[in-house]
């Protein structure tokens, strides 16, 4: 009797998990070559697009947004980059953006750990660059990835068919271009 009174309490006592969250958090890397130290390493959530234009209905023009969903997508550099032409040192940032119809602020700020963008504080920005907004290919789900194109590199955000290219570079390539 005793047996079946605490096999029956196993199920009782079972963790529930929470539904899949439709927002699953990624990460994509910038490596030099395959299975080396990453240069640049972003954590970010993936929201899906819910309405005809994502950007100036979904996220708005002209606000503050947290560049994902939940958590504020947070840039970990390796070494000190150029992010936009601007240096950056080598450390953890949260991006936060401020998408435009033909122009976007990118902004890395150094309040991390923040859920979305409701905790951003100006002055902690670190690097607050524009960057013009092109025309691509329709992507439902947000995408952060890296290119290179003509021997230079960008970590591009994609949505929609909205693409913003953010210039990168290492500080020996800026060096060898002086």
């Amino acid at each position: 009797m005793l047996f079946w009174a605490l096999l029956s309490g196993v199920g009782t006592n079972a963790q529930s998990f929470d539904k899949l969250d439709k927002a699953p958090v990624d990460i994509s890397y910038l490596t030099v070559q395959k299975f080396q130290t990453p240069l640049v390493k972003v954590v970010y959530g993936r929201p899906q697009k819910e309405t005809a234009h994502v950007f100036g209905d979904q996220v708005p023009y002209g606000e503050i947004w947290r560049t994902g969903a939940n958590e504020a997508t947070e840039v970990k550099f390796f070494t000190d980059m150029s992010f936009g032409r601007k240096l950056v040192k080598a450390g953890t940032y949260v991006m936060h953006t401020i998408p435009g119809e033909k122009e976007w602020t990118i902004i890395l700020n150094s309040n991390t750990d923040t859920w979305g963008s409701f905790f951003y504080d100006e002055s902690k920005d670190v690097v607050r660059i524009k960057i013009p907004a092109r025309e691509a290919e329709v992507i439902d789900v947000f995408s952060i990835a890296f290119k290179e194109e003509f021997k230079n590199t960008y970590m591009v955000l994609g949505w929609d068919s909205t693409r913003i290219d953010i210039p990168l570079a290492t500080q020996d390539v800026i060096l060898a271009k002086i």
